[in-house]
């Protein structure tokens, strides 16, 4: 199971979406979205004790890193932004913690599930 933050209309949506063999089949959608595409390979891990990772949802350009290593995070923090498609993707923290590691920097070109910055 996957969660993804999406904004519509200036309105935050917490969708899950459970991965069911080689497809994604949404379990929640307040609008209807194209299911992202199963994951090619793990990114590799970060090294021991770095934290939890926050990972991209899908491959695109990172246009703006917010976060820096030792800076406190909440909930639904916006940590990065991702160009895909066209169109800037905010990034949030998944839980509240402190910023370990920033594994990403502006104009990185990153695969879907790739590390991009680890939350203790």
């Amino acid at each position: 199971m996957r969660t993804f933050n999406i904004k519509v209309n200036g309105v935050s949506y917490a969708v899950e979406v459970e991965e069911v063999g080689s497809t994604a089949a949404p379990a929640a959608a307040a609008a209807p979205t194209a299911a992202p595409a199963p994951a090619a390979a793990p990114a590799p891990a970060p090294a021991a004790g770095a934290g939890d990772p926050i990972k991209a949802p899908m491959q695109g350009t990172i246009v703006k890193v917010n976060v820096g290593v030792g800076d406190a995070v909440k909930k639904g923090d916006v940590v990065c932004l991702l160009e895909a498609m066209k169109m800037e993707n905010e990034i949030f923290a998944p839980r509240d913690g402190k910023v370990t590691g920033v594994l990403c920097k502006q104009g990185d070109a990153v695969k879907i599930d790739d590390v991009l910055i680890t939350i203790q």
